[in-house]
């Protein structure tokens, strides 16, 4: 056959159900060859769908889709999905600006069926649709949870398996266990799954009983129950214990391979219509079918540019005089301040690699903490660490933060514990789009009361505040910082304490003021070079904290200037520009405040140079609005 001869036909999966059986293995050959074709030029998450080729397609082929429907748990692993429902010739413009969106989304297809940015929401979504089909009296519907093993480690994942026997619902739960999140699965439940897989006696068995009297039609709802016992007495006996998934009355089968696309159209076939919860437990690799992807699944997870035929990363030329990336000062930094006190640890949830945390763990192995995808553990973690005279360094993503909300003010902000949090990825992330981008931090944080809230405005600043952080009574600090590398770093400069809730005048100005918070302080450095040009003079002021918030300054401003431009990589409402329009107006100072942030709705995806230019957060889309508000 030629390249692509079926995958080319499908234009949704009423396509692909028409093939033969023994077509299958051909489509998903041509389906993972497609993405790796398309990755390679357009990059993307890639080691993760390359995973779940024939699970997607036997997915697809088995059930009817959209009508039922598929929840998957992170878009990392939808892709294959993607193509297969009718994005195939848009695929190539997958998570750039006016693209399609790189993980499922509702508002883009009716094949998507719940959006899915953030892990470990797969089961609780999903059994919700089975529960309402049950309500509306739509018992043909099928509703199936695709979660990772990594994502299993969320706690979210398991308050749903907690409820998925509580109400009537026929949900399915593919767990697709290949050992990874983003970097290796951690914990009791991947050792877990790693005695399930071995446990093959038990699960063959099982499973040939079930298929036998199913086929004699000795199975149904009357005798399901006294079967279940049955064969948990089998299990007692070979293995002397039930399965995790068996005590909460959700019935488990598996493992099998996920590779094997005709067995797996068997079993999903054999199962699709058993009443109440089921597992299907399923062994993949991660990046299977591109060796260096399979050998290395962190480095490949989302690789950028590459070369498919020599497996060469096309990166920009390693350089000296490149600025290093926030994430590895952050890294670098904490591994040197731990060594010069020994209280600091370090904890982040599943993200060792993307924040930098594995220098830590590389060189201090006994002091730095993977959580598993568990961001509301991983705060209470640390605070339990602080609690007893530990300092630690919690690094999450911006918009993971979210999660651990209520971990924020409860156990960390009211004990007052002193730690450093530290939010990588804040403002514009780039092509993860709404589900990443680190928008909410500074109105979410600034309201609770007993925390330090910083932003750097450049590397430099970002290792003097970690610096400051780790001072004894500060109580909870918190750090935020983006994505990607702004400055030179000279090792060598001693680092130093930056007064609590001091800014600092980086410029002189007469006509107005603008007060930045973060790196877009940098953007406005141009902006002046750039007023100035036309005699508008302006000064800037780098405020550091957000809170507690420079009142020197504000008073100061507030008495010298009729207008003041606030900057934030954040969202306006309730952020850094609204902090100082309530300071300004509680002391009674009659000035003109332009506030210049994200806007109160939710941002695309595409290049950050694109969203800074498309929200006017570059130098010419400041430039145009001071000039306006100067007039």
């Amino acid at each position: 056959m030629s390249e692509q001869e079926l995958l080319q036909h499908i234009d949704s999966p009423e396509d692909l159900r028409v093939l033969p059986l023994d077509q299958l293995q051909h489509v998903c050959s041509e389906l993972r060859n497609y993405i790796i074709d398309e990755l390679s030029e357009n990059p993307g998450h890639f080691a993760a769908s390359l995973g779940v080729v024939e699970l997607t397609v036997a997915l697809h082929y088995v059930f009817q889709t959209p009508y039922d429907r598929i929840v998957w748990d992170v878009g990392h692993q939808a892709y294959g999905h993607k193509i297969l429902t009718g994005r195939r010739n848009s695929f190539a413009t997958n998570r750039q600006w006016g693209g399609i969106s790189g993980f499922p989304n509702p508002s883009e297809s009716q094949y998507d069926s719940f959006i899915s940015g953030h892990a470990s929401t797969s089961i609780s979504a999903a059994l919700g649709m089975a529960v309402a089909s049950k309500l509306k009296n739509e018992p043909d519907r099928k509703v199936i949870a695709v979660i990772g093993d990594g994502a299993m480690t969320g706690g979210l994942a398991f308050e749903g398996l907690n409820n998925a026997s509580s109400y009537p619902n026929n949900l399915l739960i593919i767990l697709n266990d290949n050992d990874m999140a983003i970097d290796h699965s951690v914990g009791g439940l991947s050792k877990y799954l790693v005695h399930l897989t071995t446990s093959q006696t038990y699960n063959k068995l099982r499973y040939d009983v079930y298929s036998y009297l199913k086929k004699k039609n000795f199975l149904n709802d009357d005798n399901k129950e006294s079967i279940l016992r049955f064969n948990n007495s089998i299990k007692s006996l070979l293995t002397r214990q039930h399965t995790l998934f068996e005590g909460l009355n959700i019935r488990y089968f598996g493992p099998v391979d996920g590779h094997d696309v005709n067995g797996l159209v068997k079993i999903l076939n054999d199962i699709k219509d058993m009443n109440g919860p089921k597992l299907l437990h399923i062994k993949t690799i991660k990046g299977k079918g591109f060796k260096p992807a399979e050998e290395s699944p962190t480095e490949w997870h989302a690789p950028g540019r590459f070369d498919k035929v020599t497996a060469v990363r096309i990166k920009p030329k390693s350089n000296d005089t490149l600025p290093p990336l926030y994430q590895d000062v952050f890294g670098h930094t904490l591994v040197e301040l731990a060594k010069m006190n020994e209280k600091i640890v370090g904890v982040t949830p599943a993200m060792p690699t993307g924040c930098s945390m594995s220098f830590m763990m590389d060189e201090l192995p006994n002091r730095a903490f993977d959580v598993g995808i568990a961001e509301a553990h991983a705060v209470t973690f640390s605070a339990g660490l602080a609690k007893e005279g530990l300092l630690p360094f919690c690094n999450i993503y911006s918009s993971f933060m979210q999660r651990a909300y209520d971990q924020v003010i409860h156990d960390v902000a009211l004990q007052k514990l002193d730690m450093v949090i530290c939010l990588d990825r804040s403002g514009l992330v780039g092509e993860d789009g709404p589900t990443h981008h680190g928008a909410f931090d500074l109105a979410y944080l600034r309201c609770i009361p007993n925390l330090i809230v910083a932003a750097p405005m450049n590397e430099h600043e970002l290792r003097n505040l970690m610096f400051t952080g780790q001072q004894e009574g500060n109580g909870p600090f918190v750090i935020r910082y983006p994505r990607g590398s702004g400055v030179l770093i000279d090792w060598s400069n001693k680092m130093e304490a930056l007064p609590v809730g001091k800014g600092r005048k980086l410029s002189g100005g007469k006509d107005l003021a603008i007060l930045s918070l973060g790196t877009i302080g940098n953007v406005a450095k141009e902006v002046i070079k750039r007023l100035s040009e036309d005699d508008i003079s302006v000064a800037l002021y780098d405020m550091r904290y957000l809170k507690p918030i420079d009142e020197e300054i504000l008073h100061e401003v507030g008495r010298n200037f009729s207008k003041i431009v606030t900057l934030e990589e954040g969202v306006i409402s309730g952020g850094f520009g609204s902090a100082v329009l309530e300071f300004l107006s509680d002391n009674h100072y009659v000035v003109e405040v332009k506030r210049i942030g994200l806007p109160d709705q939710f941002v695309e995806h595409g290049a950050v140079s694109k969203l800074h230019s498309v929200y006017g957060l570059d130098v010419e889309g400041i430039t145009r609005i001071v000039k306006a508000f100067s007039v």
